[in-house]
């Protein structure tokens, strides 16, 4: 993977396996730093290799792609509603591995409190 500048920004290559086993090669542009651009092929690179290492936010993006396909709108907005507003504030930006059985019993036990 690599870090180029590209003009006043900095732009990302990667290269990956997709589940076929073709090997691709892709680039996303438009990052402001370097820093920027070096965080989301870290976390592209998380998501290619499908680990507990990511963030629940990021897991949610797979989760939605493969998820928003297979139901119906209206069920789909239901579920993408309450993950957004009640799950992802919270645990958005921990990773998967992080998250135990005390962090979600605390985050219920927040949510019983806001709805009294």
């Amino acid at each position: 993977m690599a870090v180029y500048k590209d003009g006043s920004k900095w732009r990302v290559i990667y290269r990956y396996t997709n589940w076929k086993g073709e090997k691709k090669q892709t680039q996303k542009r438009g990052f402001a730093t370097k820093k920027e651009a070096q965080a989301w092929e870290k976390e592209i690179m998380l998501k290619q290799q499908t680990k507990l290492d990511m963030t629940f936010a990021s897991f949610f993006e797979i989760y939605e792609q493969d998820k928003k396909k297979r139901l119906k709108e209206n069920t789909w907005e239901s579920k993408s509603h309450i993950i957004r507003t009640k799950i992802l504030p919270y645990f958005g930006d921990r990773k998967i591995a992080e998250i135990e059985a005390k962090d979600i019993i605390a985050w219920q036990n927040k949510l019983m409190v806001e709805k009294m």
